[in-house]
């Protein structure tokens, strides 16, 4: 017993690893939103127009939403009571999976909790030990936690290199039984494209297993907000699983995951996830059943969405702003340092515009950025006085 290590209690444990963080200049705080997350929320006490959300289409205030929201509560309670394998599978959830299912041109839809939730149950109900799992080197951490849960051998690639990935799959595919390729369709954090078309091609040639990740995508591109498998002209059937949002565009909460019925009876028997987690709040499910209705009625909200983001990324890059490889309503102003990153993050605050520093593990170290994001709502005026405010600190810096 003389030997024995000293326990280590939580608040020592917490003051070594925050010490190391802070020195890093990764330290992260909570900022107080004192009302809804509106276009000009209150932070801290002080007005600021909001240019890091994700109520893409501002769909979270519409008041046919919310009455949804208010009379699911009213005629299905608060809470669902359960697990959808025990006492919680309400007909509203199946009413939304019908819904989504048909809106995206699939078979069907099964709906989850939080997108983070789905995939880390997801791949593993896919890929297991003796399989292999081919991953994006920007995949979402959601993504990278499931291929760790899946005791599958994983190989990353190069961020959207078809050619690597074909390399690999020369090297690698006779080797495996099972093969899955899992990409994110929109990367949230530099708001470009996955190359759909070319790596539907390869899953097709390769027989490989396919899920792209539409979270930021679901709502915002494509024909009718359908995502990016329709920005890029790919068929929904080509593609196995797309996972996406209730929680962005649609203005709720929770994610769901589309393809066919087959699909859908795996997970309901072998994801985790699923089974061991309770089903979304009847609330929740109303309320993105009706988002879902006014997207589909009103087209021009992700049109005004994608115009907005085109302005904001012409305008900063108009002023020498590196936005990384954008090409949607997800717009980076990529910095650099930590440091620099968060100071700019915080005068743009005392300034009025509510931003938000990322820095790594969240993108790689070194590329620390502000993630501005636009919604079908802002105004060019207001786009301009933010443009303007980023351009003057930095340049002041």
């Amino acid at each position: 017993m003389g030997d024995q290590h000293p326990t280590l209690r939580v608040d020592e444990i917490a003051d070594a690893t925050l010490t190391s963080i802070r020195e890093q200049r990764r330290d992260r705080s909570l900022r107080t939103v004192d009302d809804s997350i509106a276009p000009i929320p209150r932070i801290n006490g002080h007005d600021a127009q909001l240019f890091c959300g994700s109520n893409y289409l501002d769909l979270a205030h519409h008041p046919e939403v919310v009455e949804a929201a208010a009379r699911g509560a009213r005629d299905w309670g608060c809470a669902s009571g359960g697990s959808r394998l025990i006492n919680g599978n309400l007909r509203c959830h199946e009413q939304l999976e019908e819904e989504l299912a048909d809106y995206l041109g699939t078979e069907a839809a099964l709906v989850f909790g939080p997108g983070y939730m789905a995939n880390v149950g997801i791949v593993p109900a896919l890929a297991e030990a003796g399989d292999l799992i081919l991953s994006d080197a920007l995949s979402h951490a959601s993504l990278i936690d499931g291929c760790q849960l899946s005791k599958a051998s994983v190989r990353v690639f190069p961020h959207s290199d078809v050619d690597a990935l074909q390399s690999l799959l020369e090297q690698e595919r006779t080797r495996f039984r099972r093969v899955l390729l899992a990409v994110d369709g929109l990367y949230s954090m530099d708001g470009d494209i996955a190359p759909l078309t070319e790596f539907v091609e390869l899953a097709e040639r390769y027989d490989l297993m396919l899920l792209v990740d539409d979270t930021h995508a679901t709502g915002t591109i494509g024909e009718d907000g359908r995502g990016s498998a329709s920005r890029c002209g790919v068929a929904p059937q080509r593609i196995d699983m797309q996972l996406g949002s209730l929680a962005k565009a649609l203005g709720s909460y929770g994610s769901f995951v589309a393809g066919t019925r087959a699909m859908r009876n795996l997970l309901i028997n072998t994801c985790r996830s699923f089974i061991f987690s309770c089903a979304l709040p009847p609330p929740q499910v109303e309320a993105a059943r009706a988002a879902l209705r006014v997207m589909r009625r009103e087209p021009q909200r992700h049109q005004r969405l994608q115009h907005n983001g085109g302005y904001l990324r012409d305008a900063l890059r108009a002023q020498h702003i590196d936005t990384g490889p954008s090409s949607t309503h997800v717009v980076p102003v990529v910095v650099g340092s930590n440091l620099a990153t968060m100071n700019l993050c915080e005068n743009l605050l005392q300034q009025g515009f509510f931003t938000q520093g990322i820095r790594y593990p969240s993108v790689p170290d070194g590329t620390a950025r502000l993630r501005l994001t636009v919604t079908s709502s802002h105004q060019e005026k207001e786009i301009d006085s933010l443009v303007g405010a980023i351009t003057q600190t930095m340049h002041r810096e």
